[in-house]
C-alpha cells in the first residue's frame, strides 16, 4: 500500500492558493500596494478638482473633495478586493471615481446654483444611483444584451468629446478667468502644451511602467515649471492641517431630487457596463473563473462604494482599469496588494496637506493632462466603433444622432435655459443625453425590429490580437489609455461553451477559454 506523506493542512492550503488569493510578505504588499496608487492617483483626484472649479468651490472646500476622495476609494477598493458577503468581486480592482459621471454632476450641480448648494443635490442623486446599482446588480448580466458595441463605442465616443471642452477650458486658465484678460493667455497656452508635450515625450521614450505614469510625472514637471515662474502659490498648503477626517455630510444632508437622480442613475447603467468588462478582463488576466455571481458582485461593491461616495462628500465609483494594465505588467495577481493600496489611499485622504498639495495644481497644467486623458477615452470608442459595420444604416444613425444630442447643450445652451429645472438637470449633460439617444435608438432599431437583443460581444470589441510589445494598451499614454476596459484588454468570453451556467450556449467556438488564455 502506497505510504501517504503527511503534510501541514495550512501548507497545503498555500501550495493549492490561486495567485489571486496569495496573500504576500508585507514588504511586497507595501512596495506593489504603492505603485497601484501612483497608476491611478492621477486620474483619481482629477474628478474632483474638474467638479470643484466647474461649481466655483474655494480652495478649502475643493481640498475637502480631494481628500474625501482618496478615503472612499480606499474603503472601495478594500470591500471590492477583500469581499464582505456577498459583496465585492475579491479580485485585484481598485475602485476609483469615473469619468462618466463628471459631465452630468456638473450639469446637475450648476442647475442647483453651484456652490455647497450643487453639490448637496448632487450626493442626492449619488446616494440614490448606488442603491438602485446595488439592488440591481443580481439582474444586470440579462441587460448586458442590450449594450453592443455600436452603443457602448457611441458613448465613450461621446464622453471623451464632451468632456474635451472641460480640459480646453482649464488650459486656458480656468471657468474662474473667462472674462478676464488673462483667459487665453498665452503663457496659459504655454504651461498647458508644455504639460501635454512632456506627457507623450514619457511616453515615447520610457518603458511600460513610466509610461504608466505620464499623466501624474507631468502634472508634477508641469507644476514645477510654474512654480519656478512664479505663477504657483503654496501659502495654503503650509496653513493646511496634517490630519482631517472625511465626516458624513459635511456639506449637509443630501437633496434627492428627481431629474438629477435619473441622470445620475443612467450614469450607473454605463459604469456597470464598464466594471463588467473590468471583471471579465481581470479574469482572463489572473486565470481565474469568473461567472455572472462574480459580476453580480462587483456590481453590488460599485454600488455599496458609490453610496458611501455621497455620504463622505465624494463622487460615483468603478473599477479602474489602470490598474489592470499594471496587474497584466507586473504579473503581481494578489488581490490583498489592492487591499494594501486602499489603506495607503485611506491615509492619504487623512492628510489634508496632501490634498492641498494636489489643489494648488495650476488650471493650465491639469488642462494640459487632462486633454490627453480625455482624448484617449474618445479614442478608445473609436476604436470599438471600428468593429461595428457603419455601412449598416441603422448603426450609422443610431451614431450619428446620438453624437449630435450630445454636441446640442453645449452648442445651443437657450434650449436648456428655457426648461424647468429638474429636466434640466438630466438634459443639459451632453454624456447623459447621448448615451440615452444611443441606448433609445438601439432598442428601437436593433431590439424591437428583430425581436430580440444584440449581444455584447467582448472580443470582437476587444480584438483578439495584443500589441507588439506584450502588454495590454501599449498604444495608448500611460492611465489614460487603459482608462476604459473596452480598450485596451481582451477579456475571456462571457458566454464561454465550458460554463453550463450560460444558457446562450456556445457563441464563438475559435475563442478564448478560461484554462487558456491568450498569452
Amino acid at each position: 500500500m502506497a505510504r501517504v506523506s503527511r503534510q501541514d493542512p495550512q501548507q497545503f492550503s498555500r501550495q493549492q492558493a490561486h495567485p489571486v488569493d496569495e496573500v504576500l510578505p508585507v514588504g511586497k504588499l507595501t512596495l506593489y500596494g504603492f505603485q497601484h496608487v501612483l497608476a491611478f492617483y492621477a486620474a483619481a483626484v482629477i474628478v474632483p478638482i474638474l467638479l470643484g472649479n466647474a461649481l466655483e468651490l474655494s480652495h478649502e472646500q475643493l481640498v475637502y473633495l480631494i481628500n474625501a476622495d482618496l478615503f472612499t476609494c480606499g474603503i472601495a477598493s478594500i470591500i471590492q478586493a477583500l469581499g464582505v458577503w456577498k459583496i465585492g468581486a475579491k479580485m485585484p480592482l481598485v475602485q476609483g471615481v469615473t469619468f462618466t459621471a463628471v459631465s452630468p454632476m456638473i450639469a446637475i450641480g450648476q442647475g442647483a446654483g453651484g456652490g455647497t448648494a450643487g453639490l448637496l443635490v448632487v450626493y442626492g442623486a449619488v446616494i440614490t444611483a448606488g442603491i438602485a446599482t446595488f439592488l440591481f446588480a443580481p439582474f444586470f448580466s440579462k441587460l448586458v444584451k442590450y449594450f453592443p458595441p455600436i452603443v457602448i463605442g457611441t458613448i465613450l465616443t461621446i464622453i471623451g468629446l464632451t468632456l474635451i471642452p472641460q480640459a480646453l477650458q482649464d488650459a486656458a486658465g480656468g471657468a474662474q478667468l473667462i472674462g478676464h484678460p488673462e483667459y487665453g493667455d498665452l503663457k496659459n497656452l504655454g504651461y498647458a502644451l508644455g504639460t501635454l508635450l512632456f506627457i507623450l515625450a514619457v511616453v515615447r521614450i520610457g518603458k511600460p511602467y513610466l509610461s504608466s505614469l505620464a499623466v501624474l510625472l507631468g502634472l508634477v514637471a508641469g507644476t514645477t515649471v510654474a512654480w519656478f515662474l512664479g505663477d504657483v502659490d503654496f501659502s495654503a498648503v503650509q496653513k493646511a492641517d496634517w490630519f482631517g477626517v472625511s465626516t458624513p455630510f459635511h456639506y449637509g444632508m443630501p437633496k434627492f431630487e428627481l431629474f438629477p437622480i435619473i441622470a445620475m442613475v443612467v450614469v450607473m447603467l454605463i459604469t456597470m457596463v464598464e466594471t463588467t468588462g473590468d471583471v471579465y478582463a481581470i479574469g482572463e488576466i489572473t486565470d481565474k473563473r469568473v461567472d455572472n455571481d462574480t459580476v453580480a458582485r462587483a456590481l453590488r461593491a460599485d454600488g455599496v462604494a458609490t453610496v458611501l461616495g455621497g455620504v463622505f462628500n465624494s463622487f460615483p465609483y468603478v473599477a479602474f482599469a489602470e490598474n489592470i494594465g499594471l496587474v497584466r505588467m507586473s504579473k503581481v495577481m494578489s488581490r490583498f496588494v489592492v487591499v494594501a493600496a486602499g489603506g495607503f489611499m485611506i491615509v492619504l485622504g487623512l492628510l489634508p496637506k496632501a490634498g492641498s498639495l494636489v489643489a494648488a495644481i495650476p488650471h493650465p497644467v491639469l488642462g494640459g493632462a487632462a486633454i490627453s486623458m480625455f482624448g484617449m477615452v474618445a479614442t478608445v470608442g473609436i476604436q470599438i466603433l471600428g468593429k461595428v459595420d457603419l455601412r449598416e444604416e441603422r448603426n450609422a444613425l443610431i451614431l450619428a444622432v446620438s453624437l449630435g444630442a450630445a454636441m446640442l447643450p453645449s452648442a445651443v445652451a437657450p434650449f436648456f435655459e428655457r426648461m424647468p429645472e429638474g429636466v434640466r438637470a438630466v438634459l443639459n449633460s451632453g454624456i447623459t443625453l447621448g448615451g440615452l439617444t444611443a441606448i433609445v435608438l438601439n432598442l428601437l432599431f436593433h431590439v424591437t425590429a428583430r425581436g430580440k437583443a444584440v449581444e455584447i460581444d467582448w472580443d470582437e470589441i476587444e480584438g483578439a490580437e495584443e500589441p507588439a510589445d506584450g502588454h495590454p494598451g501599449a498604444d495608448l499614454p500611460g492611465p489614460a489609455g487603459a482608462h476604459d476596459p473596452m480598450g485596451a484588454y481582451a477579456p475571456a468570453d462571457p458566454y464561454d461553451p465550458q460554463f453550463p451556467q450560460h444558457p446562450q450556449g456556445p457563441r464563438h467556438p475559435q475563442g478564448p477559454h478560461w484554462g487558456a488564455p491568450n498569452r
